[in-house]
């Protein structure tokens, strides 16, 4: 997840965090669904990263 300048990566299958920290990293100030948020394989990004989407192929 990228949030400002920062990228936050979750290891869902060795330590997963509980769904309120989730939630807080994934919803925006309005209660929605951050945007950009795109899904690739059984990843999901949510934000913009610093690279740009470039940066995730």
């Amino acid at each position: 997840m990228a949030k400002g300048k920062n990228v936050l990566h979750f290891e869902m299958k060795k330590a997963a965090p509980d769904d309120e920290e989730l939630l807080s990293h994934m919803l925006g100030t309005t209660g929605n669904l951050r945007a950009p948020t795109l899904r690739q394989g059984q990843a999901l990004f949510v934000g913009f990263p610093p690279g740009g989407f470039d940066a995730l192929r």
